[in-house]
């Protein structure tokens, strides 16, 4: 009776939710690579005196992923705070080092990068530089200076409810994942996508198969780069060509082939996205899109830069998790109606499950 009551809850709020529902450095106040804050209000603050830059990895902050979504922390900290900004594209990674530098001599107050790749690069500028605050998205440290803080995201526990998705609405009983590079901050949504799909599968006697990834052996399907739509493309036909139907790619913009992918093939396959929302940040795909895993990172770097606003910037690692809404599966959109309404209060009784810690999720590469 207490479960059912609990979906019938649900129930109500899916309902009315369904109703409510290098490069040369640039520091023109955030407006790189495109004014996103042109047309908005004056901030109601102004700190033009603190100074906030930015540096992205090679995917570049148009990367409809999580370098886009990291870059929109900071025009959000130049829209609501009045910091001024600067920032920088990495072209390669060969980038990284003279781009932080570059950021140094502009003589920021907090200078944020991008991705797991930079980590090493950041702790060294960082233990150079005291007098400078330092903050990392998808980087931890186990012993950080007191000037850098690391961004980091369960995205395991939304992945798991991905994989959950995906079990429930493949119909072929075969679902694929792949990823751009093999680092921690790639597989721990491979693993949690791989650990919902067997939630699924013991709990409704099924057995949807998961291409391109084993959590158990941790051997998969890569690209083996970011950036090459072609080889994301390729990577999703092969998965396609063996039966997958939904695609989990975790690649950045070489992910995008594989929605490219889904939407050549007439409705056959569709695809959840990672890091944003994806119908926002690649609408024209939102067609073949279940669902996205998101990561709030840029909601992070806002934060990170108002605590050096405020003088309070301390080194104690942020976390996203579903509890304290960091990371979350974005709105169902085009696909709302089409989602059994059951399986969508699974996934919500999933979401609170895992909150309360009835569900563990067994991924290594957890933060």
């Amino acid at each position: 009776m207490k479960n059912t009551a609990r979906i019938a809850a649900l129930a109500c709020v899916i309902v009315l939710g369904a109703a409510a529902c290098g490069n040369k450095p640039d520091d023109t106040a955030g407006t790189t690579p495109s004014d996103t804050t042109s047309g908005t209000p004056s901030p109601t603050e102004n700190h033009s005196d603190v100074k906030a830059c930015m540096v992205s990895d090679s995917g570049g902050f148009t990367d409809k992923s999580f370098n886009q979504t990291s870059y929109k922390g900071l025009t959000d900290a130049v829209a609501h705070l009045g910091v001024s900004s600067a920032q920088v594209e990495s072209q390669s990674d060969s980038d990284y080092k003279n781009n932080v530098n570059a950021m140094i001599q502009q003589q920021c107050n907090i200078i944020v990068t991008v991705g797991f790749k930079l980590g090493d690069v950041t702790e060294a500028a960082a233990k150079r530089n005291p007098n400078i605050d330092f903050a990392i998205v998808d980087y931890g440290y186990a012993n950080p200076a007191a000037n850098l803080k690391g961004l980091g995201f369960n995205t395991a526990q939304t992945s798991f409810l991905a994989g959950y998705l995906a079990a429930g609405m493949t119909k072929t009983g075969t679902v694929g994942t792949f990823g751009g590079i093999k680092i921690p901050t790639v597989t721990i949504f491979m693993d949690g996508f791989w650990e919902g799909v067997q939630h699924y599968n013991s709990k409704n006697g099924t057995d949807v198969k998961v291409l391109g990834w084993d959590e158990a052996t941790q051997k998969g399907s890569f690209t083996n780069d970011f950036e090459d739509k072609n080889k994301g493309a390729q990577t999703a036909s092969t998965l396609t060509a063996q039966g997958a139907d939904i695609l989990f790619p975790v690649a950045g913009p070489a992910g995008l082939g594989a929605l490219q992918v889904a939407q050549n093939s007439g409705g056959q396959v569709n695809a959840i996205w990672v890091d944003t929302d994806g119908c926002i940040s690649a609408a024209e795909y939102c067609g073949v899109l279940l669902s996205s895993v998101e990561k709030g990172m840029d909601v992070a770097v806002e934060d990170a830069i108002k605590s050096t606003v405020d003088g309070n910037f301390n080194n104690k690692p942020y976390v996203g998790t579903l509890a304290n809404g960091g990371t979350d599966l974005a709105p169902y959109h085009d696909w709302a109606s089409k989602i059994p309404t059951d399986l969508q209060q699974q996934i919500e009784l999933l979401k609170q499950d895992i909150i309360d810690g009835t569900v563990t999720i067994k991924s290594e590469a957890q933060p």
